[in-house]
C-alpha cells in the first residue's frame, strides 16, 4: 500500500476535532479525548424484540415482515436473544477496569445502531455528562461500509438529530484488523487446533483451516478502502482478511506445521440477482473430502465475538455441513473480551491521546497501521450513495 502521510485536498472531515478536522491520513498531534464512545450492532433480548429489530437492520429497504420472519428463526432457536449486547456489557467493562489501570480517566459510553442502548442515547448522556470530545471505538475490525462507513454515517446522523453538532466531536481509532490484541486470539485459536489434530494422529496435509467472514455485497467489497489504492479482487475488505489470515498461519507453521488454508464467506443475505464474496463456507467443506482433508478448523477472522452469526452460520449450519460430509470440524474462538484484545484497544485509545507517530504503531501486516481518518470515497454504498459522515473526508 503505497500512500503519503498527509493529503492536499481542501476538504474538512465533519464533527471532528481540530485535530482531525483538516483530514490527515494519521492523526500524530495529542487529543484530549473525553470519552470513548463504544458502538455496536445491536440485537434483541427477547421474542418480541426480534422482528423489530430486524425492521432497523433493514431499514428503507422496503422489506415485508413474512420475509423478516425467514430471517428471525435464527433467533428465535435461541429464544430470540442475540448474544452481541450481552457481550457489548463485558466489553465496556472490560474497557473500563483496563482504562482505570492505566490511570486514564476516560468514561465508556455505549450506543448501538440497531437496538437499545441506541447510539443517539450513548452521545446524549456523554453530552449532558459534559464529555463532547468522543473518540470511537466500533466493534468491527475491517473496512466496509457496514463494517466502518456505516457507523460514521451514524454518528453524523446522530449529532444532526440531536442537535449536539456544534458542541460534540467524533473521531474514531483505526481499523484495527491488523494489530496484535485483536491478531493473538486468533493465532492461539488455530495453534491449539491444529496441533490437537496433528496430536490425535491427523497429518498436516489432511488439515484444512477455513477463515470465516462476513459476506458482502461484490459492489461493496469493490469499493471498500480508499480509492487511489487498487487492493485487487475483493477490494481492501478482502485484502485485510487475506493478509491477516496469512499471518496467522506463518505463525502456526512455525508453531506447528505448514497446512493449507482459505478465505471463505458466511451470511450472505440479499436477492440472488446480486453477487456477493464467495465462496461459502459451506459449499467449501462439502467439497473438502474429495480435496483429501479429514478434519477443518474453522476460524471466525471476520468477528469480535460471538455475534448470531457465529453461533447460528458457524457452530450450527457449519458443523452440520461437516457432519454430512465426514470430516472433523472444530470452531476457534473470538476475541470477545480476551485481556490481550481488550488491552489492544486501549493501546488503540492512548495512540489517540498521545497522538502516536504513524511509523511506530503496532501492525502485523504490510497494509496497516490503518488510517485514522478515513479517505474520500472509502466504502461506499452504490446503491444507498453518499451521506454525512464523521470521521472521514467528504463524501
Amino acid at each position: 500500500m503505497s500512500t503519503t502521510d498527509t493529503d492536499s485536498t481542501p476538504e474538512t472531515v465533519l464533527y471532528a476535532s481540530p485535530a482531525a478536522a483538516s483530514g490527515p491520513r494519521w492523526v500524530e498531534t495529542p487529543v484530549a479525548y473525553d470519552a470513548i464512545l463504544l458502538a455496536g450492532f445491536g440485537g434483541p433480548e427477547g421474542q418480541d424484540d426480534v422482528i423489530p429489530f430486524l425492521r432497523n437492520v433493514t431499514r428503507g429497504r422496503g422489506i415485508p415482515d413474512e420475509r423478516l420472519e425467514e430471517v428471525a428463526h435464527h433467533y428465535r432457536h435461541f429464544g430470540g436473544v442475540s448474544p452481541i449486547n450481552e457481550h457489548n456489557r463485558q466489553l465496556k467493562a472490560a474497557l473500563e477496569a483496563e482504562i482505570a489501570r492505566r490511570g486514564l480517566n476516560l468514561p465508556v459510553y455505549w450506543g448501538n445502531r440497531n437496538w437499545s442502548p441506541y447510539l443517539e442515547e450513548a452521545v446524549t448522556e456523554a453530552a449532558e455528562a459534559g464529555d463532547t470530545t468522543l473518540l470511537a471505538i466500533a466493534t468491527s475490525a475491517y473496512s466496509s461500509f457496514s463494517s466502518c462507513r456505516q457507523y460514521r454515517e451514524d454518528y453524523a446522523r446522530v449529532l444532526e438529530a440531536t442537535g449536539l453538532g456544534e458542541t460534540v466531536t467524533i473521531d474514531k481509532v483505526r481499523q484495527f484488523f491488523d494489530h496484535p490484541g485483536f491478531v493473538s486470539t486468533f493465532v492461539t485459536g488455530v495453534t491449539d487446533a491444529v496441533s490437537a489434530y496433528v496430536a490425535d494422529g491427523i497429518a498436516p496435509e489432511k488439515i484444512r483451516v477455513l477463515f470465516s467472514t462476513h459476506s458482502i455485497p461484490t459492489a461493496d467489497a469493490e469499493r471498500s478502502g480508499p480509492r487511489d489504492v487498487d487492493f485487487g479482487e475483493g477490494g481492501a475488505y478482502a485484502a485485510q482478511h487475506k493478509a491477516v489470515a496469512a499471518f496467522v498461519m506463518a505463525e502456526v507453521a512455525a508453531a506447528v506445521a505448514d497446512v493449507e488454508w482459505e478465505l471463505v464467506y458466511q451470511s450472505r443475505s440479499g436477492p440472488p440477482t446480486q453477487p456477493w464474496l464467495e465462496p461459502d463456507v459451506n459449499d467449501v467443506i462439502a467439497e473438502l473430502p474429495g480435496r483429501g482433508a479429514e478434519a477443518v478448523v474453522i476460524v471466525p477472522l471476520g468477528f469480535v465475538s460471538d455475534h448470531m452469526e457465529v453461533l447460528w452460520d458457524l457452530d450450527t449450519e457449519a458443523m452440520e455441513a461437516a457432519e454430512e460430509a465426514g470430516i472433523r470440524a472444530v470452531r476457534t474462538p473470538t476475541p470477545g473480551i480476551d485481556p490481550a484484545y481488550v488491552s489492544g484497544l486501549v493501546d488503540l485509545v492512548e495512540e489517540r491521546l498521545k497522538g502516536t507517530l504513524k511509523a511506530e504503531r503496532p501492525h502485523l501486516t504490510d497494509l496497516g497501521p490503518w488510517y485514522d481518518v478515513c479517505r474520500p470515497g472509502c466504502c461506499e454504498n452504490v446503491r444507498a450513495g453518499f451521506k454525512p459522515v464523521a470521521a472521514g473526508l467528504r463524501p
